[in-house]
């Protein structure tokens, strides 16, 4: 990448913008997205270690369109095993559907449906599918009916090895919304859309070496470093987060040398070779200090987050723009990469932050207000639906990872807040489902891609041309919802 002049401050997101150069890639499909970061998974997007971005949801949808979720270091060892294990034995293909039995209330069902983006219950006897539950079905039924009184028997069922153009075909062909994916003894495997379908056809599913979803997960650098570290892997997570709001310290350090030589005595018992991401920081030398403990790839941005106050706060952070692009060049010249941490809010965010050198980029509130996040749907006073999301080093995040120390000890823990508690995520009626988003993000990235002349990430990141604007300059580019 190169600047048209060069920059004499430190640079957000919003303060640059990316002109057009030669180009020969003619359509935004010859791009290939496939991540820089070692990772290589398809996509170059990560849902942030949240507690209220990332569970099961997020990571088998998002290792499913080519991403990667990481469980947050907050969720119990055993939970966090037993989720890794329902995403390793999802379908790459089609979406885990929800499901009730014949008897389940109308209610409860109603309940369920939201989890996933498909909008539809299907209703199981054992794991045989027997009808359709969908909201448009219970409109004006006694919430106390069982699902087998409103169900739909009309049921497109496909084979599970079917190839995502007959599905699609199919359900053209039958005029039906949604198809039920069943294995060769009639068990349910999972559902799809047509939307669902083409999808499949434009992303490749990121797998691990036995063709299973991805998945990572979060430790934290205090207490028994060893045991979580190893904990994880026995979990069977596909790649490591050594994670703290500030990973340029001396703690980190050694969390990292030590979690580098429980992966390597792994690797040797297994075979299996997992990554160590570290992080956070926003320097060279915060780079070249964690490669050289032992990471894999650093995780960039101090203060970015919309839940961060910790510039307001402490007055401590970087520009993110600046702070990804000078780490990446620190971990290439290792032969490393990073991750861009936090400050994106539209799709030329993300195709900035990877035309400075991030091998993938990190996302946590944008994703927090879809569907596969893992709060539940509320409603405020005008009925529009949203979750809520909160700070990793808020109070209420404190009070998560604080859970099993003294009364004194969490009280004390508290007094120390930095993030927001509660904030409202409102689901964008357009694109609800982190599969939408998914949809405009890579959409933009690609178009990115073939304006600078690029077919895949490597290029992009060398031939990108980019310039500095003024707010004026930004606002200039905002596209208008109505007349002026």
């Amino acid at each position: 990448m190169r600047f048209l002049t060069d920059p004499t401050y430190d640079l957000t997101y919003s303060d640059v913008f990316m002109v057009p150069s030669r180009s020969d890639v003619t359509s935004r499909l010859d791009v290939d997205l496939t991540s820089t970061d070692g990772l290589a998974t398809p996509t170059p997007l990560v849902a942030a270690n949240m507690t209220a971005v990332s569970g099961r949801r997020m990571a088998e949808t998002m290792a499913r369109r080519g991403g990667l979720a990481i469980f947050p270091q907050d969720i119990p060892s055993d939970v966090v095993g037993k989720s890794i294990a329902k995403v390793k034995r999802s379908h790459p293909l089609f979406d885990t559907a929800v499901t009730v039995d014949p008897t389940t209330t109308l209610g409860e069902t109603l309940s369920l449906i939201p989890k996933r983006a498909h909008g539809v219950a299907v209703v199981v006897d054992g794991d045989r599918p027997m009808g359709l539950v969908s909201p448009e079905q219970a409109d004006g039924v006694d919430r106390f009916s069982q699902a087998r009184d409103v169900m739909t028997t009309d049921l497109l069922t496909v084979d599970a090895d079917s190839d995502p153009e007959s599905v699609f075909n199919a359900l053209s062909a039958a005029h039906q919304e949604l198809a039920v994916a069943v294995d060769a003894e009639g068990l349910l495997v999972g559902v799809t859309t047509a939307k669902g379908a083409l999808r499949s056809t434009i992303y490749s599913p990121a797998l691990d070496a036995e063709g299973r979803l991805r998945a990572g997960v979060a430790v934290g650098i205090n207490g028994d470093v060893r045991s979580k570290v190893r904990a994880a892997l026995d979990n069977r997570a596909d790649v490591l987060v050594m994670d703290t709001a500030h990973g340029f310290q001396e703690k980190m350090i050694s969390a990292l040398g030590i979690a580098r030589e429980v992966r390597d005595e792994y690797a040797r018992e297994t075979g299996r070779q997992v990554l160590i991401v570290a992080g956070n920081v926003v320097t060279a030398e915060g780079v070249t200090d964690l490669v050289a403990a032992g990471a894999d790839i650093v995780k960039v941005g101090v203060g970015p987050g919309a839940m961060c106050t910790t510039r307001m706060q402490t007055g401590v952070g970087r520009p993110q723009f600046s702070a990804v692009l000078e780490c990446a060049a620190a971990a290439k010249e290792h032969g490393k990469a990073i991750w861009a941490d936090g400050g994106v809010r539209h799709p030329r965010d993300v195709a900035l932050a990877l035309a400075a050198g991030a091998g993938s980029v990190m996302i946590g509130s944008w994703f927090a207000g879809t569907y596969e996040s893992t709060g539940n749907l509320m409603n405020d006073n005008d009925g529009r639906i949203y979750k809520e999301s909160f700070g990793m080093a808020s109070a209420r995040a404190v009070r998560n990872r604080t859970r099993d120390q003294s009364p004194f000890s969490r009280a004390r823990a508290a007094l120390f807040e930095e993030g927001i508690s509660s904030s409202r995520m409102y689901l964008d009626p357009q694109r609800p489902g982190v599969e939408d988003l998914l949809d405009w993000i890579t959409s933009g990235v690609r178009s990115s891609c073939t304006y600078a002349g690029a077919r895949n990430l490597s290029e992009f990141a060398d031939r990108a041309v980019v310039g500095i604007q003024s707010g004026s300059g930004y606002e200039e580019g905002r596209p208008v919802a109505q007349s002026w």
